[in-house]
């Protein structure tokens, strides 16, 4: 089965830091661009990073530039999100996302909330 799942959210405090976990299987996570794009009450869907295959190019939106990290390990099939200096804007879903190319997500994960609150 083809599929992505995403570990790691919760509840932090403003400034604080997490890590969102994404770990694929049953398609080749080497050969595959990996995106991370969030959900935000009321916005809709908001495109936050990528990466791709071998990890050599990644995009940031502007407002996750300096304070957000995205990694892949392809041994493990794992894309990750470092998440730091944390807003409370920054509360949403956040949804991983795999595609052939940087211009298309082919396979979703199923979400993992992320609350910045105090």
């Amino acid at each position: 089965e083809v599929q992505l799942v995403e570990f790691g959210g919760g509840l932090v405090q403003p400034g604080g830091s997490l890590r969102v976990s994404c770990v694929a299987s049953g398609f080749a996570f080497n050969d595959y661009w990996m995106s991370w794009v969030r959900h935000v009450p009321g916005k809709g869907l908001e495109w936050i990073s990528l990466i791709n295959s071998d990890g050599t190019s990644i995009d940031y939106k502007d407002s996750a530039k300096g304070r957000f990290t995205i990694s892949r390990d392809n041994a493990k099939s794992t894309a990750y999100l470092q998440m730091n200096s944390l807003k409370p804007e920054d509360t949403a879903v956040y949804y991983c996302g795999a595609g052939v190319s940087m211009s298309e997500i082919d396979v979703w994960g199923q979400g993992t909330q992320v609350t910045v609150s105090s």
